[in-house]
């Protein structure tokens, strides 16, 4: 049945029930609801863009972007970026989708946590870095109108949401805070995870074995 939220439509086709039913299984209310919000904001700010988007790559894109997260992959020493951009990819891989079509979705979750970049990328990277600014940092906030935020937030709530998501963030990553090096979770490790010391880009410059 055709879903549409704050004039946005979910495409109604095997692939998204698929990933829909399987994230559903995977992922908590919090991760859920937000990666289902990261969709329509992000489909909203392709409207707003003007921008052409393949909204059934966008929903993968969004619905896989935080999978890293969850405890399935809590021993990665991965970016939890890459292990839900893997998981996405040899998902659509395993459903007959291209292997352009798939890298597009890759590439989306892989840099969502990497600024400044995604944005200058096709609409279906593009938006998914859109979408999670909106929700998470609130940076397109005042680009969605009230009537649309009140609509993704009544059919996907957010309650708590800054405490909830930023445990999540330290959850997916404290095993791993190598991993953080060079993007935003190392701000998130530096305040919830006791003891940790970010790597040095300088230092391991001035540190290399090169003697000049």
């Amino acid at each position: 049945m055709t879903e549409t939220i704050a004039g946005v439509t979910i495409p109604d086709t095997a692939l998204v029930r698929d990933i829909t039913e399987y994230i559903r299984t995977q992922e908590n209310d919090l991760l859920f609801h937000h990666s289902r919000r990261v969709f329509l904001f992000g489909a909203l700010m392709g409207q707003r863009r003007g921008l052409d988007v393949d909204l059934e790559l966008l929903y993968a894109g969004a619905m896989f972007h935080d999978l890293g997260l969850t405890d399935a992959f809590h021993d990665s020493k991965l970016r939890f970026e890459v292990d839900g951009a893997n998981a996405a990819r040899d998902f659509l891989t395993e459903r007959g989708i291209d292997a352009d079509r798939a890298t597009a979705v890759w590439t989306g979750i892989a840099l969502h946590t990497t600024p400044n970049v995604p944005e200058f990328m096709i609409p279906e990277v593009a938006l998914v870095t859109a979408g999670v600014e909106t929700d998470v940092l609130g940076i397109w906030y005042h680009q969605v109108t009230d009537a649309e935020r009140a609509d993704v937030t009544s059919a996907h709530p957010r309650p708590d949401f800054k405490k909830q998501i930023l445990a999540a963030f330290t959850e997916g990553n404290v095993r791993r805070p190598e991993s953080t090096f060079g993007n935003v979770n190392a701000d998130v490790l530096a305040h919830y995870m006791p003891g940790y010391q970010r790597e040095d880009f300088v230092q391991i410059i001035l540190d290399s074995p090169w003697g000049e």
